[in-house]
């Protein structure tokens, strides 16, 4: 027979699976899913993938993002991506909106932009209101945008951010 000790230790287990506070099994990799209908999104490691990149594949947790808002000057990487992606024709020179709307402000066009892995999935695989797939292994399309410079691109978009309020991708 179970001992009282071996049930309860059993049921609180199960309970912090269900709450979602203990992961079932561990998982190799973050997991990304399309802001159009939440299919998955076919990002893997890549070969040429830079080590910030890779982290964040694994982890959810773009490394530019706080090295970005602490130094202006780096920052400075991301807003050339921004252009050199014509990012600038719809979402202004700034970010600030133009054809498309801000990315800067606390406005988000879906809930999901308040993390950076959400933000990439926006970019990463395109919406349903405009914008079109970006990322180099979403479109099959090797001259598009890799990992890097999406995450470099979110990085510059964090440290220029003029909204208000709690900023939970810098926790």
């Amino acid at each position: 027979m179970f001992s009282n000790k071996a049930v309860k230790a059993t049921l609180f287990g199960s309970l912090l699976v269900l709450a979602g506070l203990m992961p079932l099994q561990a998982s190799a990799a973050c997991q990304f899913v399309s802001t159009k209908d939440g299919s998955p999104l076919p990002v893997k490691v890549a070969e040429d993938d830079t080590p910030e990149a890779k982290q964040f594949i694994e982890t959810c947790i773009n490394p530019y993002t706080k090295i970005f808002a602490a130094d202006p000057e780096k920052a400075k990487q991301g807003k050339r991506k921004f252009a050199y992606y014509s990012c600038t024709q719809c979402h202004g020179a700034n970010a600030g909106g133009q054809t498309a709307v801000s990315i800067i402000d606390d406005r988000w066009q879906y809930a999901k932009h308040d993390t950076d892995k959400g933000m990439f999935e926006t970019i990463a695989g395109g919406t349903n209101m405009g914008m079109m797939a970006w990322h180099k292994q979403v479109t099959n399309n090797p001259e598009m945008v890799p990992t890097d410079d999406i995450l470099k691109i979110i990085g510059w978009l964090r440290a220029s951010y003029q909204g208000g309020g709690d900023k939970p991708w810098l926790k």
